[in-house]
């Protein structure tokens, strides 16, 4: 690939959508592993010749961060990649979560003033992008985890999908020690490896985690004991005085508790973040995430955690 000319080597010489376009090389190499020219093409509406360009304008900023795989006829992150770009955590998790935020920008510009609580479980970067290069890849991944129940262990697992509790960020996985589908906190992640080109057994894919797969239908209403419920029906878009959720039973306690969901079948947490009463607590009936909602009663069976 023809080298650019040494004054161009530079990103403050870039205009905005070159540095968008590059960001973009970056994020897909640092967190799925690999980039084809398609991709460039099919985000930006480019000719061929000028995605070329564009990786050819990287290749020429980070030469040790991509490598180009013949065989595959694809870009891969190079063994000694190191970012361009900064980017804060949470941009990048909405980018990998809903797709947005693929400009360079470490901070973006908004129409609007606004603000909200913020993450204080950042997850490392670094940590991140190993698991996701590993769902993405489909292989699995070797890391040492803290847990509260076993302190510091080597594990491997198979990744699959990210959970944001709204409190931290969880990574769901097969976990080869205990062969269960399991939660494990990133923030409690040190020294992943992505083990490129292992093989991943049949019962180790998401599709037989049954917890993931299985759905619970729940019917929530204004707390009881709480005044005024014809604000909590408002607050909430509630029909005729309820609110239907259907969720995954391996999330049903993250989000009964980050909503502040009374699940005491006597209606008995009366403090006034408690707004909402889950109608039938026996919906929650052998779901295991669920010991994690406010006032559940339910002995689950053969529970575990990883929190």
């Amino acid at each position: 690939m023809a080298q650019l000319p040494k004054q161009e080597h530079s990103i403050e010489s870039l205009t905005q959508s070159q540095r968008d376009r590059l960001a973009f090389i970056e994020l897909r190499l640092r967190f799925m592993g690999g980039i084809r020219r398609n991709d460039l093409i099919s985000r930006f509406g480019l000719q061929e010749a000028a995605a070329t360009r564009d990786i050819g304008l990287y290749k020429a900023l980070a030469a040790d961060n991509i490598q180009y795989d013949a065989k595959a006829k694809t870009y891969l992150i190079g063994d000694n990649f190191s970012p361009l770009f900064s980017y804060d955590t949470e941009r990048v998790l909405a980018w990998l979560t809903q797709g947005i935020g693929d400009n360079a920008e470490p901070q973006p510009k908004t129409w609007i003033i606004s603000d909200g609580p913020a993450l204080l479980a950042k997850p490392d970067l670094n940590t991140l992008s190993a698991v996701t290069r590993a769902m993405y890849l489909g292989c699995p991944l070797s890391m040492q985890y803290h847990s509260l129940s076993s302190g510091l262990t080597q594990r491997e697992i198979v990744p699959f999908a990210l959970i944001d509790t709204g409190l931290r960020w969880h990574v769901r996985a097969f976990d080869r020690k205990s062969q269960e589908f399991r939660d494990f906190v990133l923030t409690r992640v040190q020294q992943p490896h992505v083990l490129v080109g292992q093989s991943v057994a049949t019962h180790e894919l998401s599709d037989h985690d049954a917890e993931w797969n299985q759905t619970v239908e729940l019917e929530l209403v204004p707390h009881p004991d709480q005044p005024h419920p014809e604000i909590t029906e408002m607050d909430y878009g509630m029909q005729n005085g309820v609110l239907h959720l259907t969720l995954r039973a391996a999330t049903v306690g993250y989000t009964l508790r980050k909503w502040g969901v009374d699940c005491s079948p006597d209606h008995s947490l009366r403090r006034p973040e408690y707004r909402l009463w889950l109608k039938e607590h026996l919906a929650l009936y052998d779901v295991k995430n669920a010991v994690l909602a406010p006032g559940v009663q339910l002995v689950v069976g053969n529970a575990r955690s990883n929190q």
